[in-house]
């Protein structure tokens, strides 16, 4: 664990942000080249995933606080809070790709085509975002008993996002982070030879909902997270955001045979 990388009098570069850059600057740089290739508007992209940007972080907190209600209405300060509450990675999804879809029709840019391109940007993002999350010590795992378990020991890290020191836990950060990885290079290949407009729009929903899925049954952080369906353990519980994965998983599967039979006609 490194949540600081370093400081320098006033200046202090943390790890968290370092990396979260580093996955924005590597997503954008994806997407830049190859909306080039495919001949779309450059500029209007880059403009349109500014504006993304913004509106999924509002929705990702917005689905954060109603989720946690009970926590956030009882520890407000916490909601704005970067490195304990980031937010839900779900809702910022699909504000995200509201905004996204009005934004093109407004712009007369090729929706599906550019949908296809920003996916596999996304999930590189993701993946490296998910590593400064690693470094900083925030959306940590349960307490395990494998022997891939990580303990973590930074008091700062601890006062920072709260995390369990001296125990040891799914390193949920890595699993995520390697499955976006996986996931990304699913749907570069599948954008090489695609057949469709949205075919990979409706893939990176699909894969990403089973992959939050999985994950959200190893997060420790968020101690007030509300399940629907709440078990004798994680694995026979079903939380609100897995609630939204199924919801995701529906209509990305949904939004491919549509888009399949679209080509069709």
């Amino acid at each position: 664990m490194i949540p600081i990388v370093f400081k320098l009098g006033p200046l202090t570069l943390h790890s968290y942000g370092l990396m979260m850059a580093l996955g924005v600057g590597l997503g954008l740089w994806f997407f830049y080249v190859q909306a080039k290739k495919r001949g779309l508007d450059t500029v209007k992209l880059i403009d349109a995933a500014f504006y993304t940007i913004l509106i999924s972080l509002v929705g990702a907190k917005l689905i954060l606080f109603i989720s946690n209600f009970d926590y956030y209405t009882s520890y407000p300060g916490e909601l704005f809070s970067l490195a304990r509450s980031g937010g839900v990675f779900q809702g910022g999804l699909a504000f995200g790709v509201v905004f996204a879809l009005w934004y093109f029709r407004r712009k007369k840019i090729p929706t599906w085509k550019a949908a296809d391109i920003i996916v596999p940007a996304l999930a590189l993002g993701h993946a490296v975002g998910r590593i400064g999350c690693f470094a900083a010590g925030c959306c940590y795992g349960r307490v395990c008993d494998a022997p891939w378990g990580v303990v973590f020991k930074d008091d700062y890290a601890h006062n920072l996002t709260g995390i369990p020191l001296g125990e040891r836990l799914h390193p949920v950060q890595l699993y995520e982070a390697a499955l976006n990885f996986l996931n990304f290079g699913i749907l570069f290949l599948i954008l090489r030879r695609k057949k469709f407009d949205g075919q990979v729009f409706s893939l990176y929903i699909v894969n990403y909902s089973v992959i939050r899925y999985i994950t959200e049954f190893f997060r420790g952080d968020h101690p007030g997270r509300a399940y629907l369906i709440q078990g004798p353990s994680p694995y026979l519980s079903v939380s609100y955001p897995q609630l939204f994965c199924l919801l995701g998983l529906g209509a990305g599967i949904l939004a491919g045979l549509i888009f399949k039979r679209r080509q069709r006609v």
